[in-house]
């Protein structure tokens, strides 16, 4: 009976004779299961966005084409350099950090369109695998590129990377803990932080921008071993835990409840209900679409215009600064689900819109006498970011059934994508008007 499943391995004790070990206690076993999966979707969130970040962080280099080490720029042969124009009082580049923005985005915006379609029949583990080798693929593209064009074509990969394993990571979730979804959350946001920070920190240490991205290889192959070798199968499970009274107090307003099922065997939805699952879901898209609208239009569409020439940081690195603070104020909220829970998000949308008009009007006027009152307002728009996206996709969690649940999660990425897309497309025009201005 020895080799029957359920068995006890018999020892033999230091006087020879037998004892039986003592029994693991499942409670122990499943809160190392709960440890090691909430450890896997954070550094899951932090390796899937770090790629996309970090050409972020790099789009004024990679327009301006700089291959120094350190803080001497020193410009491609392929020109792409800034205007320098002495008839504008902005210092541009010639193309704007937008078109980096969209290289970055559009890719990720055709995946998470198609993927409510058809994605589901692709199994998760090879799409993680595409995840990885084209966030590779990204790093390496980049940082031996001659030309603003393949330096684009890399950024493309990186957001093929980003946007393929966000789809894929978050409909996950729905056969996991609700938990997950705030790990996941906090670890793009420390994608954001770590991405903008190493980048900002390596070449600020003199570290050039192309041994910059190399040196970052080691991500693809973190996101790999943190899919294959620590989450735990998914087993059928209640929403247990703190959240459990919560859970059960708000009743699902986003479909029926049904069985948890396995990843890659999900249940097929119509048409027609896959449209009423998506329509249930507007009111946490628009404002989703709204706040990322306002704050990327910022990022890519203004923040290589608030240039201060009154400080000892150069143009470069001031763009870097505000990428930097921004991220680090993005770590912060998806990091605070358990302190502050919001379930009016279209709030955060009517702030962060409020933060667009007034430092459009600053970049117009150029009222603010410091690059310091830039830092705060640029943190504070983190801040409103973060919140929305970790609040936004908390409350789907909570208020889809389980039958629904890995489509919504799905369906509300688009939320995001859409409004950085359309903030793109608008900011290349604005950067053109304003940096031909007399």
């Amino acid at each position: 009976m020895g080799g029957c499943a359920g068995s006890r391995r018999r020892l033999l004790d230091s006087e020879g004779e037998e004892t039986a070990p003592e029994p693991r206690s499942p409670l122990l076993d499943r809160q190392g299961a709960l440890w090691k999966n909430a450890m896997g979707f954070w550094l899951l969130g932090l390796c899937n966005n770090f790629s996309y970040v970090v050409m972020l962080s790099a789009a004024h280099d990679i327009l301006s084409h700089q291959r120094a080490s350190g803080n001497q720029s020193q410009v491609d042969p392929d020109p792409a350099p800034s205007m320098h124009n002495s008839s504008s009082r902005f210092d541009c580049n010639s193309v704007s950090t937008a078109a980096v923005l969209l290289a970055d985005i559009l890719p990720t915006l055709v995946i998470k369109l198609l993927a409510p379609l058809g994605l589901h029949l692709l199994p998760y583990s090879p799409r993680v695998l595409i995840s990885g080798i084209c966030c590779a693929g990204s790093f390496i593209l980049v940082a031996f590129s001659h030309s603003v064009g393949t330096s684009l074509c890399g950024v493309v990969l990186a957001s093929i990377s980003s946007g393929l394993g966000e789809v894929t990571f978050l409909s996950l979730t729905a056969f996991y803990p609700r938990a997950v979804i705030s790990w996941w959350s906090s670890g793009t946001g420390g994608a954001g932080l770590l991405g903008a920070l190493s980048y900002l920190g390596l070449t600020q240490a003199g570290l050039s921008p192309q041994h910059t991205l190399l040196s970052m290889l080691g991500i693809p192959a973190l996101l790999l071993a943190s899919y294959f070798f620590l989450l735990t199968s998914p087993e059928p499970q209640d929403p247990g835990g703190e959240e459990e009274a919560e859970t059960s107090a708000r009743q699902p307003l986003i479909g029926s409840e049904a069985p948890e099922a396995k990843p890659d065997s999900s249940p097929s939805l119509s048409l027609r209900e896959r449209w009423t699952v998506f329509k249930s879901l507007l009111w946490y898209i628009v404002p989703l679409v709204l706040v990322y609208f306002a704050e990327y239009f910022i990022n890519q569409g203004l923040f290589e215009l608030l240039f201060f020439r009154n400080t000892s940081l150069t143009h470069a690195q001031q763009y870097r600064w505000y990428q930097m603070l921004y991220q680090a104020g993005v770590f912060v909220s998806r990091s605070s689900l358990r302190c502050c829970r919001i379930r009016f998000t279209w709030v955060l949308a009517l702030l962060q819109c409020f933060n667009l008009a007034f430092l459009l009007v600053d970049v117009w006027l150029s009222f603010l006498p410091s690059i310091y009152l830039i830092f705060l307002i640029i943190l504070y728009e983190g801040l409103l970011g973060g919140a929305a996206y970790v609040n936004t996709f908390h409350n789907i969690a909570l208020e889809t059934s389980d039958e629904h649940r890995e489509f919504a999660m799905a369906a509300a990425c688009i939320s995001d994508t859409l409004g950085i897309s359309l903030s793109g497309l608008l900011a290349l025009p604005l950067h053109d008007f304003l940096c031909h201005l007399s």
